[in-house]
């Protein structure tokens, strides 16, 4: 059953909350995700995110969830990618888990928590606390929209890639995230995933917005990569 048709663009208070919580996504490309998520919602299958860190980009297919009918899924297993650890480029000494004995070790949970709550959008979401690879074998049906903003490193990039790519439905559609084709403006294993989705002949690229990618599945994914 299709569902029901989204908004383009999300309502004044989900902007509002995008622009207040926790992340790094600027608004012009948290806009071209939102339009995204809506257009594949006419698929009626769920919308995943990995990578959820505070819950901002999460707020957007929240919205497009609620508005459609549908369920937002995002996994993440919460104690910060490598950029965000102690002594890094993007860490935020708020977000450390301060209890004894954790060793000041990450934990963005309760911040993702208070995002949703605070934009009245908890009920639309399923958020899956894990190691994406782990949880993408443990996945069977086919989703809508794949949005992929995890770690920054090669094998973590790759192991997203390899993990949710495969599971877009004809159709659907697959989002990256920091994708920079110069190496001066970025680290490259977002960039590396991009090239293979192009090469691998089963996505067309449908728009750039940014460091934003939007592609659509035009092809059968290979059957190998489904084991």
């Amino acid at each position: 059953m299709a569902a029901e048709a989204a908004s383009k663009t999300p309502e004044p208070k989900v902007l509002a909350a995008f622009e207040a919580a926790k992340g790094f996504m600027p608004l012009d490309e948290g806009l071209a995700l939102y339009a995204a998520a809506a257009e594949a919602a006419a698929l009626g299958l769920p919308l995943l995110e990995v990578g959820t860190y505070c819950g901002r980009s999460t707020l957007l297919l929240a919205a497009v969830a609620r508005a459609a009918g549908l369920t937002a899924v995002t996994v993440d297993h919460h104690r910060g990618s490598e950029e965000q650890q102690p002594g890094w480029e993007y860490h935020d000494p708020e977000l450390v888990d301060r209890a004894p004995g954790l060793d000041s070790r990450m934990d963005t949970l309760p911040e993702f928590r208070r995002t949703l709550y605070r934009a009245d959008l908890e009920e639309h979401v399923v958020a899956v606390v894990g190691r994406s690879p782990q949880v993408a074998r443990l996945w069977q049906g086919a989703l809508g929209l794949v949005f992929i903003d995890g770690g920054h490193t090669d094998e973590h990039a790759n192991g997203d890639y390899e993990g949710w790519a495969p599971k877009v439905a004809e159709g659907g559609t697959l989002v990256i995230h920091d994708v920079f084709p110069d190496p001066a403006e970025g680290g490259q294993a977002p960039y590396r995933i991009h090239q293979r989705a192009l090469e691998s002949g089963e996505f067309t690229e449908i728009s750039v917005t940014r460091s934003l990618r939007v592609l659509r599945r035009t092809a059968p994914a290979d059957a190998r990569t489904q084991s």
